[in-house]
């Protein structure tokens, strides 16, 4: 697996009530781009290595990640449910914070959801975001329950398929878990989240990670998809949506967003849901032409 570089700089945030971790990658003299993780009750580091590569688009960025609260460094044993509300106020006050209040956001997965509820927030002028002046939303997860459900039926009947059976078989039988246990725990991780693949057996070199259930749960129950839906035609946000087409969450979802966005969701071949391993030079691509036709 790709060794992790160490951040420019990090640390934790003043001005919430849970400190939320924060880091930063690159120049701090470039312009910033704020990076969403997925989930929820996840954390920023299993989208490295390979997203940093963020960084060289256009004339270059430096990235901003956080552990949305409840996930990572940013765990929190406070009773109060994590909601979808919690999160953006979060956002909010780490852009603030941080300095990076007009900053475009970059969200993958969960993270484009939650990039799209901020912006709405922001167009209502909620915790006195700025809106931002862009956004990728790379594989975004889907708002309507039915789309959720889908996608759910889809990855496990992927994970029960003889090809990963195969390679769960033949893991165990490698000896590996004796010779080195280290490298069995990375494949047996590789193996759990395989589903997400066009092609289960380019399920390799990630970053494992772990999700806090309870997070998940709480902030999904906290989802008004249908009320995202109605508030995207006019948030007037230019959006680049790009999405694999043998992504196990609905294509036709991230369809619908771009179309409600008013743009076109840029379609990878043969690619599931993490286009940064499976398709990385072809998702750049789509992202670059985007990031460079907001400069001209």
């Amino acid at each position: 697996m790709p060794p992790i570089p160490p951040p420019r700089d990090d640390g934790y945030t003043a001005t919430t009530d849970v400190p939320l971790y924060w880091c930063r990658y690159g120049d701090p003299a470039r312009p910033a781009l704020h990076v969403l993780h997925g989930g929820p009750g996840a954390s920023h580091d299993y989208l490295l290595p390979q997203l940093l590569s963020l960084a060289t688009l256009g004339d270059g960025f430096s990235l901003v990640f956080h552990d949305q609260r409840g996930g990572g460094r940013s765990r929190t044993d406070a009773p109060a449910p994590i909601t979808v509300a919690t999160h953006v106020a979060d956002c909010a006050a780490v852009r603030r914070e941080l300095g990076i209040d007009a900053a475009p956001i970059a969200g993958y997965s969960w993270g484009a959801l939650l990039a799209l509820h901020v912006a709405v927030a922001a167009r209502a002028g909620a915790h006195g975001l700025v809106p931002p002046p862009w956004l990728l939303l790379v594989s975004p997860a889907p708002s309507l329950p039915d789309d959720r459900a889908r996608f759910d039926a889809e990855f496990q009947r992927r994970q029960a398929s003889p090809t990963i059976a195969g390679l769960r078989t033949a893991l165990a039988e490698s000896g590996l878990r004796e010779r080195d246990p280290a490298a069995y725990r990375q494949r047996a991780f590789e193996l759990s989240v395989a589903g997400y693949f066009a092609d289960p057996v380019r399920a390799h070199d990630l970053t494992p990670f772990r999700v806090v259930g309870k997070v998940q749960q709480s902030t999904w129950a906290s989802v008004d998809g249908a009320a995202l839906v109605a508030a995207l035609p006019g948030l007037g946000v230019p959006a680049a949506v790009v999405h694999g087409d043998a992504d196990p969450i609905p294509l036709d979802s991230a369809q619908r967003t771009a179309a409600a966005l008013g743009t076109t969701c840029t379609v990878l071949a043969d690619c599931g849901h993490v286009p940064y391993v499976e398709a990385p030079a072809a998702l750049h691509a789509a992202l670059d032409r985007f990031v460079r036709s907001r400069s001209a």
